[in-house]
């Protein structure tokens, strides 16, 4: 079965609570569930992490390029627009990497439409909510079959 990383990046922890207009008023545990819960039915398998360490982040990438995970899908959080560092672990990586926001990039503060990871990515998803996670982990599973 094809395994998928699902990356959620620096304060992602706070949805449900931060900025609903922008992020919904789902909570991280229930953006998981409803991403395990699609995953079992296009036949894939997703490991989950969120950490608000770059470190970490930089480190769990290491480890899935390490388990040969087949794409990742990933929200940096701010670290989208500024993480050289994560922008580096992910150019490790020889699988598709779905880039994903919940909000409209695009749309927002003009610091937030530059992607350091966009030029990594298969693609990028942003402004559908939760959406934007199911959307980015159906074409993951696209992408790998």
């Amino acid at each position: 079965m094809k395994k998928i990383l699902v990356l959620h990046g620096v304060n992602l922890n706070m949805f449900g609570k931060r900025d609903p207009a922008q992020y919904g008023t789902l909570t991280l545990d229930e953006i998981n569930q409803k991403i395990q819960n699609l995953a079992k039915e296009l036949g894939c398998t997703v490991e989950i992490f969120q950490t608000n360490h770059e470190g970490e982040i930089c480190a769990k990438v290491h480890q899935a390029h390490l388990e040969k995970v087949d794409a990742v899908v990933i929200n940096a959080g701010a670290w989208t627009h500024y993480s050289y560092a994560l922008r580096d672990a992910l150019a490790i990586l020889k699988v598709p990497i779905i880039e994903v926001h919940m909000a409209n990039i695009h749309a927002r503060e003009p610091f937030r439409h530059l992607s350091v990871i966009a030029p990594l990515a298969k693609g990028q998803i942003a402004g559908f909510g939760v959406h934007s996670y199911l959307l980015g982990l159906r074409a993951a599973c696209e992408l790998i079959r």
